[in-house]
C-alpha cells in the first residue's frame, strides 16, 4: 500500500488494438471476463492543465483483487494516453488507487512534490487524476474515486472473474 496515494486497485494498459489485447488476455493469459467500454465519454478531461477530449474504449476484467484496465485512444487529441504511444511504448500505463476522499490523496501527492497531469470525470462525479509520477518509463499513478453508476463497476467485475470458464470472453458495457 502506498502512503500516498493508497492500496494499488488496478494495472491499466495502453494498448494500440483493443479487440487483439482482450483476445491475448482471455486466450493466451485466460484472465476474463472483459466488460468493454467502447465509447468511453467524459464529462470533463483535463491534459496539463488545458482541455481535451480524447476518444477512448476501455475493457476491464480482474485476475484476483487486481482490475486490468486497457485503453485504446482512437483519435489524436492530447493525452497522456497518446505521449505514451508516442513514445514507443505499449502496454502498462498506470496503476491505480480507488479512494473515497480523492481530494485528500491528491493534497498528499501535492506536498510530495507529485503534479497532476491529467484528470477528469466521468458517469456524473467519478473523478480520476494521473499524476506525473513514472514508476517505469510512461508509467504513472493514477487516483480515482468511484461513485454513482461506476461504484458497483469493481465488485460487478470480480464476480464474474470468479470460477470464470473462458465462455463470454467479452461483454460489452453500456454507460
Amino acid at each position: 500500500m502506498s502512503r500516498i496515494f493508497g492500496e494499488v486497485r488496478q494495472n491499466g494498459y495502453v494498448v494500440r488494438d483493443i479487440e487483439a489485447a482482450m483476445k491475448h488476455w482471455t486466450e493466451v493469459l485466460g484472465v476474463g471476463p472483459f466488460f468493454h467500454i467502447p465509447e468511453l465519454r467524459t464529462d470533463t478531461f483535463f491534459y496539463r492543465g488545458e482541455p481535451s477530449s480524447p476518444r477512448i474504449s476501455i475493457a476491464l476484467a480482474n485476475s484476483g483483487d487486481l482490475q486490468i484496465e486497457l485503453i485504446q485512444q482512437h483519435d489524436d487529441a492530447p493525452s497522456m494516453y497518446r505521449d505514451f504511444l508516442r513514445a514507443g511504448h505499449e502496454g502498462l500505463q498506470h496503476v491505480s488507487s480507488w479512494e473515497e476522499d480523492i481530494d485528500a490523496v491528491i493534497a498528499r501527492a501535492e506536498a510530495a512534490g507529485h503534479r497532476i497531469a491529467q484528470s477528469g470525470s466521468v458517469a456524473s462525479g467519478v473523478r480520476f487524476v494521473y499524476f506525473d509520477t513514472e514508476l517505469h518509463p510512461g508509467t504513472v499513478f493514477e487516483v480515482s474515486n468511484l461513485a454513482g453508476p461506476f461504484a458497483v463497476l469493481p465488485e460487478m467485475i470480480a464476480d464474474a472473474a470468479r470460477g470464470w470458464d473462458g465462455s463470454d470472453p467479452v461483454r460489452v458495457l453500456e454507460l
